[in-house]
């Protein structure tokens, strides 16, 4: 279900992600919970959390345990 806030977001996500990739995970999950509402449950989360990390992704990138901006490289 979508988040209200990056507090609702799980605990991993706090732990590993800056406050602004949490923002970006947050955005990117609630508008793919909207665009494929058409499909199961189950599928429908699953998706969305894949959309969320490839938003992340395109912005951030892992070096060693940290996400760090990918405009700063």
């Amino acid at each position: 279900m979508p988040y209200a806030s990056v507090k609702d977001l799980p605990a991993p996500l706090h732990a590993h992600l800056p406050a602004h990739a949490q923002e970006i995970y947050r955005s990117a999950f609630n508008n793919a919970w909207i665009e494929y509402g058409d499909r199961g449950s189950a599928q429908r989360e699953q998706i969305a959390h894949r959309v969320a990390w490839a938003a992340v992704k395109r912005k951030y990138a892992k070096s060693g345990d940290q996400w760090i901006s990918r405009e700063a490289e």
